[in-house]
C-alpha cells in the first residue's frame, strides 16, 4: 500500500516551521492526556511520539526536532509526565524519532506501511540502546518494545493513515 506524499522540508526561516511544530506540540501535549486516563496508558500507547512521526515525516528535520524537544520538556514541566529522571531518554528517542522519519521520508519520497516500519525500528533501536547505557537495565531498555506493542502499531498503521490525509 504504497501512498506517494507531498512531502515540504520547511526551514527555521519560516513562521510556518514554527507553526507546524506548535500544532504536533500541541497534539503530542493533549494525546497523552487522553492515555494517560487509563492505567499505563502511556507506556502501552507511547503517545509523546506520535505527533513527532507525522510532522518529521510530512515536514521534515526541522519542524521534527522541534515538536520532538518541545513535547516531552513541556508534558514534564506542565503535567510532570514524563518523569524528569526518565526525561533525557525520552528526548533521546524523540530526537532519534525526528531524524529517522526526516530521513526516510526524504530518500523514499512516499509513506508505506513498511518506510514507517523502517523509522519505529531505526528509533527504537537507538533508543534503546541509548536507555540501556544510560541505566545499565536491558530489561528497561526494552520496555517499549514489551508493553508499548500497541504503541509502535498505532505509530505506524495510525502513522501512515494520518500521513495520507495531509
Amino acid at each position: 500500500m504504497e501512498t506517494t506524499v507531498k512531502f515540504k522540508t520547511l526551514s527555521c526561516r519560516e513562521a510556518r516551521t514554527y507553526l507546524f511544530a506548535a500544532v504536533f506540540v500541541l497534539g503530542n501535549m493533549l494525546l497523552p492526556q487522553l492515555c494517560h486516563l487509563v492505567p499505563q496508558g502511556g507506556l502501552v500507547w507511547l503517545p509523546i511520539y506520535f505527533f513527532t512521526l507525522i510532522g518529521a515525516y510530512k515536514y521534515g528535520w526541522q519542524v521534527g526536532l522541534l515538536t520532538a524537544v518541545a513535547s516531552p520538556l513541556l508534558n514534564s514541566w506542565l503535567f510532570g509526565m514524563p518523569p524528569s529522571p526518565v526525561l533525557p531518554i525520552i528526548l533521546v528517542k524523540s530526537v532519534a524519532l525526528a531524524l529517522a522519519a526526516a530521513l526516510v521520508a526524504k530518500r523514499t519520497q512516499t509513506a508505506t506501511i513498511l518506510t514507517l516500519i523502517l523509522v519505529v525500528v531505526a528509533y527504537q533501536l537507538a533508543g534503546s540502546l541509548f536507555e540501556w547505557a544510560y541505566t545499565g537495565s536491558l530489561s528497561a531498555a526494552l520496555q517499549d518494545i514489551r508493553l508499548g506493542i500497541p504503541g509502535l502499531l498505532l505509530q505506524v498503521f495510525g502513522g501512515w493513515l494520518i500521513l495520507r490525509k495531509i
